[in-house]
């Protein structure tokens, strides 16, 4: 039900998390029931476990397994993350409605938890964070190394994610360790957000709430991209970009020019609008 906008986005009543399982369990059902020879996996994975929890940190544990990290190891591990802590788990809802409202190729939220990368990427990597801030890096190290080796996916075990994330396909994502990206924010597959040299200390982007990041865009450097920001795809951006604003090319300029940018109507990271502004702007033609 809406009850309201908020710049030109409509706000409607969220989701409990008891009603977002349910729902899942249901579309479970559906699938398992239609197609048959997936049905033993779509019930040792969603059905046949109590909670929500239960049900990713299985699929994790399997999916991350390797010889010499099991996946009864690996999901005891998430199981006691996710249980002793309740906002990984609204944080996994949330990344779970960004797919589905983002991406009009994710048909369901069961389809997300099972097939997503991006989506399970993110939430491993939620586990890895919280056992690096206990101080247990040798661990979130191991996980950080198996994220990436199976998803393609490498995110700092220190960098720190908002909710309502969506990673678009995924692939080639990189984010660094200072990296920081708060909330609503969509990324599409092969962006970068890293460092400019070897040189420590806090080095990586600060990613603004609501920003939409493009394919295959580079931002380097401790530089802010400013709420409701928007990166045209390919970009590099190596200064800050204001909020509200569009920055494309290489190097990115902001559209509108510097002086006076072109201000956006809406939140590029929940419309995943990619293409407003430049049809004027570009004076390329084919």
């Amino acid at each position: 039900m809406t009850v309201g906008v908020l710049r030109n986005q409509p706000i409607t009543l969220p989701e409990s998390d008891a009603e977002i399982w349910e729902n899942i369990k249901k579309e479970a059902r559906s699938d398992a029931e239609k197609e048959p020879v997936l049905a033993s996996y779509i019930y040792s994975t969603i059905l046949s476990h109590l909670t929500f929890e239960q049900s990713l940190s299985f699929h994790l544990g399997n999916k991350l397994s390797s010889s010499t990290l099991p996946s009864t190891l690996l999901y005891d591990i998430f199981l006691n993350e996710f249980s002793s802590d309740s906002s990984l788990r609204s944080a996994a809802f949330a990344d779970l409605l960004a797919a589905r409202d983002r991406d009009p190729a994710c048909v369901s939220c069961s389809h997300c938890l099972l097939h997503y990368k991006g989506f399970l990427a993110c939430q491993a990597h939620r586990v890895a964070h919280k056992l690096w801030n206990k101080s247990r890096t040798s661990l979130a190290l191991a996980l950080h190394s198996r994220i990436s080796d199976v998803f393609s996916v490498d995110i700092h075990p220190a960098a720190k994610i908002g909710k309502g994330i969506l990673f678009d396909h995924a692939t080639g994502v990189v984010v660094g360790e200072t990296a920081v990206i708060g909330n609503n924010v969509s990324i599409l597959h092969h962006v970068t957000l890293g460092g400019t040299g070897k040189t420590g200390g806090d080095r990586h982007p600060k990613i603004g709430d609501g920003v939409l990041i493009g394919a295959g865009a580079t931002i380097l450097g401790n530089v802010k991209i400013g709420e409701g920001a928007k990166i045209g795809a390919g970009s590099v951006v190596l200064i800050n970009v204001p909020p509200w604003t569009t920055a494309v090319g290489n190097p990115a300029r902001l559209v509108g020019g510097g002086g006076k940018p072109a201000r956006q109507e809406d939140v590029p990271g929940l419309s995943m609008d990619h293409m407003s502004g430049l049809y004027e702007w570009s004076d390329y033609v084919i």
